[in-house]
């Protein structure tokens, strides 16, 4: 074959499959040629965590040289505050010692025994060290608690506005998160009016959050009598997240389990906040359960414990360090949080179109934004303009419930002064300048 007749053959072939291609994408869509993408299950493209999403914002933010003032997470150790030095030690010598392994899925035993300890002397409750199930962070709780007690179609009351993760994982769960009115004007007070008018054949479960993440309220004993009387009356359960109960400031705190009688209680509780232990990853779901109602329900819970094994061995050995060595931290962080709540209690007040509520508890503030008028329409769109315009990083009211959380959003005061006194000085220049 001589070179000519050889570039003419190699000519027709590369016509033949030109026109073969064409044809191809003439007669079917061109990603049918291709493998199409895997699809994400309903149940994990549906998932939402205001507090973390708005993580991704600022990491965009960043990346442009802005610095960012984070007041989003609630995370103590972030800000200065250290885990106490004898729970490190009982961390590093649970290590040294080879206590390594997995320990039984419901938790070390004498952590459990901890944790009753606790939770009857200090809260009033009435449990016993297998009413306990050791997890890793009350996030996994929660996870328990929904995956235990929603089926499709099953409503939950939650406070509105609440903790996300419980809106979350109802839904995850085929459930539908319900919540409830808490009135601002009252100290974000539970509406309990509002609560009873939304019971329906469909409620399986009363969320209480006390005090609240992201209000900082902290309920009375007589609006808890009500809500277990309100329970009782229609059958119900009732769950108390009560993670902030060592940090309150003016009100005193009462634990749920302490008020119930005949009322079966799921208490979910950590480490993270009052231990300075965030990162450690460790929590607990009690029952309180004197006529045995949520038998099936414990065993459920049990059962997603063996699942995923266990809670970190070393990390529960130091919580038995946690609970039982000294508290002395406990009211010296205390003390620190109020001066700080108020100094930036005292910057939002002075802001235009702010307003907020005195904080009772836990560390956060959840202000008011007067958005009418404004170039913003509405809470999510606030945050997002003040964050790339002065790198200060809140969370947006609406996170925490659409309808209850609206208008708003929740900033930290773990920070010293001096961070507050910046962030407060740039959201107050942002304010002016726009509104």
């Amino acid at each position: 074959m001589t070179p000519q007749s050889t570039r003419q053959s190699l000519t027709q072939i590369a016509k033949l499959i030109g026109n073969s291609i064409k044809l191809a994408c003439e007669t079917r869509p061109l990603v049918s040629m291709l493998q199409e993408a895997v699809r994400c299950s309903r149940r994990a493209e549906g998932v939402e965590y205001a507090i973390r999403d708005v993580i991704v914002k600022a990491e965009e933010v960043r990346r442009t040289g802005k610095r960012i003032i984070n007041l989003n997470i609630g995370d103590p150790v972030k800000y200065g505050f250290d885990t106490p030095p004898h729970i490190k030690e009982a961390m590093k010598k649970a290590v040294d010692s080879g206590k390594n392994y997995y320990s039984a899925s419901e938790g070390v035993k004498e952590l459990r025994e901890a944790v009753a300890e606790k939770e009857n002397t200090a809260n009033h409750a009435h449990i016993e060290a297998s009413n306990i199930v050791i997890t890793q962070g009350i996030s996994e709780a929660i996870t328990f608690l929904m995956a235990a007690m929603v089926n499709p179609g099953d409503e939950i009351l939650v406070p509105g506005p609440c903790y996300s993760p419980y809106l979350t994982y109802a839904k995850f769960f085929d459930g539908t998160p319900i919540t409830y009115r808490t009135k601002e004007e009252e100290g974000w007070a539970p509406d309990l009016d509002d609560l009873e008018s939304k019971i329906t054949e469909k409620t399986r479960l009363i969320v209480v959050i006390n005090p609240s993440n992201p209000t900082g309220s902290v309920y009375s004993k007589q609006e808890l009598s009500r809500i277990l009387e309100i329970a009782a009356s229609h059958n119900l359960p009732v769950a108390a997240d009560e993670i902030y109960d060592r940090i309150t400031y003016e009100d005193k705190f009462t634990s749920v389990a302490s008020l119930a009688k005949e009322t079966p209680i799921l208490g979910l509780n950590g480490f993270s906040k009052a231990y300075l232990m965030t990162g450690w990853r460790l929590g607990y779901i009690y029952v309180q359960d004197p006529t045995g109602r949520l038998k099936h329900v414990w065993d459920g819970i049990e059962k997603m414990s063996r699942v995923r094994l266990c809670a970190s061995t070393p990390a529960q050995i130091a919580g038995v360090a946690a609970l039982t060595g000294p508290q002395t931290h406990i009211p010296e962080m205390v003390r620190k949080l109020k001066e700080r709540r108020d100094f930036a209690l005292k910057r939002i007040r002075a802001i235009p179109r702010f307003s907020a509520t005195t904080p009772k508890g836990a560390f956060y503030n959840f202000p008011k934004v007067d958005l009418q008028g404004t170039r913003w329409s509405n809470d999510n769109q606030f945050v997002t303009e003040l964050l790339k315009e002065t790198g200060v990083l809140t969370v947006h009211g609406s996170g925490f419930d659409p309808t209850y959380g609206s208008g708003h959003f929740r900033s930290v005061f773990l920070a010293d002064e001096p961070m507050l006194a910046e962030a407060f000085d740039l959201i107050e220049s942002f304010m002016k300048q726009h509104s």
